[in-house]
């Protein structure tokens, strides 16, 4: 174990196990504080010491390398705790998000084969219905927080954690074992199990957290996008490990007014000085009458991903608060951002330039590149990639490809060398033989004072041509009629990107992680949901 970690992942020898680093990057920190929720104080010495006897105790229930635990909690100073407990036995956690169903919930059981159950006790009679329904068996479920009295062959999490011995040594995995799963967040349909190594999130930190985010030790980090988020992950425990910060973590709802106690410091007295958000989330704050003044919070840095952020909210957001928001897109398969803007060079109305470390192609329909200017299929190639979708070879296949992913995203390389999003390659919509944009037409929707949220998808009119149509929530008091809004997009694009069809509605369908499912949209206009 002498030579230095990044060398281990070099291949110069096998072994690295991604929870063992952060260990050992944060053995003199001792009493400093890694994590604070709603329950208390979590040092970074007391982390290491509960991970290894979470390693000993999910040893000790019978679990064996390489097997699964599905791991269906909010964000608390547990979270972590199971997470870097599993990878340091070399078990498998399977991060699920926590708003789901119970035949969700049902089918990732099936689907992960997870052997054990770690879950909020808030969340547990969800689970318990998964269980049920599902076709198959989990050796124990072990709960976090009950909210109720356990029944036989349940056991709380601190019980199940605080009786064992710490576990002596990380397992021998490997840069290329498994290390994790996390489900796509299904904003384009069934969720898929992206499986990632030991070494993904050391990547992560080393090409984009520390060097680009320019995340430091005496940062206060929050993110409101939760932990089962591959974004949020990243933010809240690769990349504040990685360098030695504190994270705030929140288990409810990011809602402005929780966001804004986290920020204020009125939870565990430490003021968050970067924040993780989602345009959706962000747009949320601006609008809210509650804001805190610039002076009530202590940002230097905010950060965005999710989907692409409309320049006017980033524009809104450092004029109020003085911290620019840093946009960038990152995906499940990619675990972390490898598009991005800089702290010290924020475009806004684009996602930025390629992070160092990865290379970023265009392609058209015939696969070959595209001009500057010209939309196409976006294609990353970086250290960073997911192994495959577990049990998923006809997706693995057309997602991976000899080393590059296929995002599903389109973009439009701009003549600096940054790129600007076009929408998912499914969402983009042909009228009159022209592609538009679904986000640049919502990106110009919500600069009127009285829209909130906009989703723009394509409908077949009688005589099958193209056309937009745009969903539209209004903020709280507000109102705006159709032909408006049709004016005010055609005065800001091209006159052929403005939506023919405008419908009113109270909320747009979303994943967990706040993207718009504009699928359901379609869905719905084709009567199938």
């Amino acid at each position: 174990m002498s030579e230095p970690p990044w060398e281990r992942i070099a291949g110069t020898t096998p072994r690295f196990n991604f929870a063992q680093y952060l260990m050992e990057c944060n053995a003199r920190r001792g009493d400093k504080t890694a994590y604070v929720d709603d329950h208390g104080r979590l040092s970074y010495a007391a982390l290491e010491l509960r991970a290894r006897r979470a390693a000993a105790a999910l040893r000790g229930a019978g679990l064996r390398r390489e097997e699964r635990v599905l791991l269906v909690m909010h964000d608390c100073n547990h979270w972590p705790v199971a997470f870097l407990g599993a990878l340091y036995a070399g078990i498998v956690p399977v991060a699920v998000n926590t708003l789901l169903t119970p035949d969700e919930y049902a089918y990732m059981l099936e689907n992960s084969r997870a052997q054990a159950l770690l879950v909020s006790g808030a969340l547990l009679p969800a689970l318990s219905a998964a269980l049920v329904r599902a076709d198959h068996e989990v050796q124990r479920v072990v709960v976090s927080h009950p909210v109720a009295p356990l029944h036989a062959g349940e056991v709380d999490f601190d019980a199940f954690v605080d009786a064992q011995q710490p576990l002596a040594r990380a397992a021998a995995t490997g840069p290329d074992d498994p290390g994790f799963w996390l489900y796509s967040s299904g904003s384009t349909g069934r969720p898929k199990a992206a499986v990632h190594s030991h070494a993904n999130p050391y990547w992560t930190l080393q090409l984009y957290g520390r060097p680009v985010l320019g995340l430091r030790e005496d940062d206060v980090c929050f993110s409101a996008a939760k932990l089962f988020f591959a974004y949020g992950l990243g933010n809240a425990l690769t990349f504040a490990l990685g360098v030695g910060a504190s994270v705030v973590l929140m288990a409810e709802r990011p809602t402005p007014q929780a966001t804004f106690r986290r920020l204020r410091g009125e939870v565990g007295g430490l003021r968050p000085t970067v924040f993780f958000g989602a345009p959706t989330g962000y747009s949320g704050m601006l609008a809210h009458p509650d804001l805190p003044g610039r002076g009530d919070v202590a940002l230097r840095l905010a950060s965005s991903a999710g989907e692409a952020l409309p320049a006017d909210i980033g524009e809104r957001f450092k004029a109020h608060f003085g911290a620019d928001i840093v946009d960038g897109i990152g995906s499940t398969e990619m675990l972390h951002i490898f598009l991005s803007n800089r702290p010290e060079r924020v475009r806004y109305g684009t996602t930025g330039w390629p992070v160092p470390g990865y290379d970023v192609e265009l392609r058209g329909d015939d696969g070959g590149p595209v001009s500057d200017g010209e939309p196409g299929d976006l294609y990353i190639h970086g250290p960073s990639s997911a192994l495959m979708y577990w049990g998923n070879r006809a997706k693995s296949r057309d997602t991976f490809q000899g080393g590059w992913t296929k995002s599903g995203d389109k973009y439009v390389r701009n003549a600096d060398g940054s790129y600007t999003y076009s929408g998912r390659s499914d969402d983009m919509i042909k009228v009159s033989g022209i592609y538009v944009s679904p986000f640049e037409v919502e990106a110009t929707l919500v600069q009127h004072p009285a829209v909130l949220e906009a989703a723009v998808i394509g409908v077949t009119d009688a005589e099958g041509l193209g056309k937009t149509k745009a969903f539209v929530v209004c903020k709280d008091g507000s109102s705006v009629g159709a032909d408006e809004l049709k004016a005010f997009v055609k005065e800001r694009l091209a006159p052929y990107k403005y939506p023919r069809l405008i419908e009113f509605v109270d909320e747009l369908p979303k994943t967990a992680t706040g993207k718009i499912q504009r699928f359901r949209l379609r869905q719905r206009e084709a009567g199938l949901a």
